[in-house]
């Protein structure tokens, strides 16, 4: 037996009170994100000393999608020839949202023979991360990725 399926009448008082939860929901969410990403913008830049970081040369490789905060596999590489005149000084990886903006940072000089570094690192929820190089002759490149954390790593703020 088929009833008939009514609707419940939407009244504007509901439509109103659901505007003003979403509204407020977002008045909530937006202020960190945008105060979180001032703070990365500014570790970046105080790793660069107020240079311009450019897109380019530097690849950072992080899965899209993490199950697990606890042990995420990063690479950094960056396309030098790693000679005494042109080769990569600092490899430096940031985070959005973790406690402390700074991840690692990686010393090269002409000798390292290629400027690529591997390492895990814990991620508290999902984010992006940064990483950028400074070369010899004093230029800042940059990669990025967002990356979804399904299980955070860190409790109460703890990284």
């Amino acid at each position: 037996m088929n009833l008939p399926m009514t609707e419940a009448p939407s009244s504007p008082v509901r439509r109103d009170l659901l505007a003003l939860g979403v509204g407020l929901a977002g008045a909530v969410f937006v202020r960190p994100v945008a105060a979180q990403s001032q703070e990365l913008a500014a570790a970046v830049g105080a790793f660069a000393g107020g240079a311009t970081v450019r897109p380019g040369r530097v690849k950072l490789e992080v899965a899209k999608l993490v199950d697990n905060g606890n042990v995420v596999p990063v690479s950094v590489s960056v396309e030098s020839p790693m000679t005494a005149a042109d080769h990569v000084t600092a490899i430096a990886i940031f985070n959005e949202k973790n406690p402390q903006r700074d991840i690692a940072k990686f010393a090269f000089g002409p000798r390292s023979g290629k400027a690529s570094v591997s390492t895990r690192i814990r991620l508290a929820t999902t984010q992006k991360l940064v990483a950028v190089a400074r070369l010899s002759d004093g230029s800042f490149w940059s990669d990025s990725a967002d990356v979804i954390v399904v299980l955070a790593a860190c409790i109460d703020g703890e990284a």
